[in-house]
């Protein structure tokens, strides 16, 4: 594998991992496609081998779940029209996926995932010390600088509610005037 191929499923694996209560996870049907099998036969294996997947390595979740995950992915719209609620795995349920699904692609897509996921882990750690050092500057020089520090603090932060509108919104008829 090459490592623009590295990359490129590198990227395609982190637009995955979404974060449920309070989890990274990444859904059965996004680790259907990685893993290049159906989502069905990759939940048959999981069902087999249910003992290796405790409710933190895996969990299934709720409609309301599933209709917020569905709302705010464009890359799961067709989950909408499925009945069948969907499996989301932790880091350490994918890591158990890999002793299930015995295949040399499996293997390498379990590799990639797990990189993925210290790669996060380490941008979180990195992001938690800019935060540190810059209260620490805060506290330090004046109050001129506040709103520099402010303006930081929401770049680093990202932001808590997702944005509900996309498009385009007319002018009302008294902005005309």
């Amino acid at each position: 594998m090459t490592l623009t191929s590295k990359l490129i499923i590198q990227e395609k694996i982190e637009g995955m991992i979404l974060h449920i209560r309070g989890k990274r996870v990444i859904l059965d049907i996004d680790l259907a496609v990685l893993y290049n099998v159906r989502t069905k036969r990759l939940n048959e294996q999981v069902k087999r081998n249910i003992k290796r997947f405790p409710e933190d390595f895996m969990f299934q979740l709720t409609a309301s779940e599933k209709a917020r995950v569905v709302a705010n992915c464009d890359h799961l719209k067709l989950l909408q029209f499925s009945h069948v609620l969907p499996y989301a795995f932790t880091e350490q349920g994918i890591a158990m996926l890999s002793s299930v699904l015995n295949s040399d692609k499996a293997i390498e897509v379990n590799i990639q995932i797990m990189r993925t996921f210290t790669k996060l882990r380490e941008l979180m750690l990195v992001h938690k010390d800019l935060r540190q050092k810059i209260e620490e500057m805060e506290r330090k020089y004046d109050t001129q600088f506040k709103i520099v520090f402010e303006a930081i603090k929401k770049l680093i932060d990202p932001p808590q509610k997702p944005r509900t509108f996309i498009g385009f919104t007319p002018p009302s008829k008294s902005s005309k005037q």
